[in-house]
């Protein structure tokens, strides 16, 4: 078992210029925005193993080339090296609690050092427990420098279960109910603050598979959420003016993208698949929306799982839906006043 500070073991920094495109892929001052991959290869919070593939499968799939093709700067951070799957039994609700909480302090560390920086990181998951670590190392970079946060939760499930909700105790079905203050104390106060986040700040968008005792929690914390249902009667363009409503030059945007959040017909590389899901071009369109506000500070890509893939397509796949979040287009297109800032006529989400 190996362990680490917050150190990124294997794999050296690789930085290397792409050619500038068109997109947001400068800040405002022309400089270059620098992204930073961090690989966390674990499957400690999950069912099924595998996970802890997926950081190399979204490399094999070219991430990097895709995002300096973007005019970014990319750094490969290699991975953090944390402790192996112990398979355990649940204990009190939850599943390999210490290897869990280990490996989101890696990549709360990780993650929290790109934010300060200047640099946006990028996590390659792995389970998506390992969203405990990197949004609450987004809220403490947010507190500590006055910024409001808007988490874009793009996910098949809620993942908001606590180890007296969920039937499995798997925690990769616990991390927002643990940033919003539910949870293991070690995981709740992981952050410096309690709760990590509140549940205002979360957009949760292609929901589609809730537990029984998860849906109760997830109305009584008046949690907003597109699920499936929204976004059929809506269409994704309303559900994403939905979701990005309210925001401003102040806010942080973080995307956390369960690749199960896609249908399993263009996606079938996940452990949890749920039928249903986002189309190609509805998840296209998702990310395009969320590159025009310019705002997107930090990002994971989890669940991603290439034993259960088909010649790496769901990782081909979502390297292409990031091209989009980072702005790649078919068209030059016009900047707007328009959604997503000052939407007007908000509607209510399902929850």
């Amino acid at each position: 078992m190996t362990k680490s500070s917050g150190t990124i073991l294997d794999g050296a920094s690789r930085p290397r210029r792409g050619e500038a495109q068109d997109g947001p892929s400068t800040k405002s001052s022309g400089t270059t925005r620098t992204v930073t991959l961090i690989g966390a290869p674990t499957d400690v919070g999950a069912a099924e193993l595998g996970a802890s593939m997926g950081p190399e499968a979204t490399r094999v799939a070219g991430i990097q080339r895709a995002l300096e093709q973007r005019g970014l700067r990319v750094m490969d951070r290699g991975n953090l090296a944390g402790p192996a799957n112990p398979r355990l039994a649940p204990v009190d609700g939850h599943r390999n609690l210490q290897a869990v909480l280990e490996w989101n302090r890696l990549a709360h560390e990780a993650v929290y050092q790109e934010l300060r920086a200047d640099r946006l990181p990028i996590l390659l998951g792995g389970d998506h427990s390992l969203g405990i670590g990197s949004i609450s190392a987004v809220a403490r970079h947010c507190r500590e420098s006055g910024r409001k946060l808007r988490v874009l939760w793009l996910d098949a499930h809620a993942d908001f279960n606590t180890g007296e909700l969920s039937p499995s105790g798997n925690l990769h079905g616990m991390p927002l109910a643990c940033l919003c203050g539910f949870g293991p104390r070690e995981l709740v106060e992981l952050g410096g603050a309690v709760p990590g986040i509140h549940p205002q700040w979360l957009r949760l968008i292609g929901v589609r598979s809730v537990d029984e005792g998860e849906k109760r929690f997830v109305h009584e914390l008046a949690v907003e959420v597109f699920d499936m249902r929204y976004i059929d009667e809506m269409g994704m363009r309303q559900t994403m003016e939905q979701a990005l409503a309210g925001l401003d030059r102040d806010t942080h945007v973080h995307v956390s993208f369960d690749v199960d959040f896609l249908d399993p017909d263009i996606a079938p590389g996940v452990g949890t698949v749920v039928p249903g899901g986002p189309t190609y071009r509805e998840a296209q369109l998702c990310m395009e929306m969320i590159a025009d506000t310019r705002l997107v500070g930090s990002l994971d890509v989890v669940e991603l799982n290439p034993a259960l893939d088909v010649r790496n397509a769901t990782a081909a796949l979502a390297v292409s839906l990031l091209e989009s979040l980072f702005g790649k287009s078919t068209l030059v297109r016009r900047q707007v006043a328009t959604p997503p800032f000052g939407v007007v006529g908000r509607r209510r989400a399902k929850s």
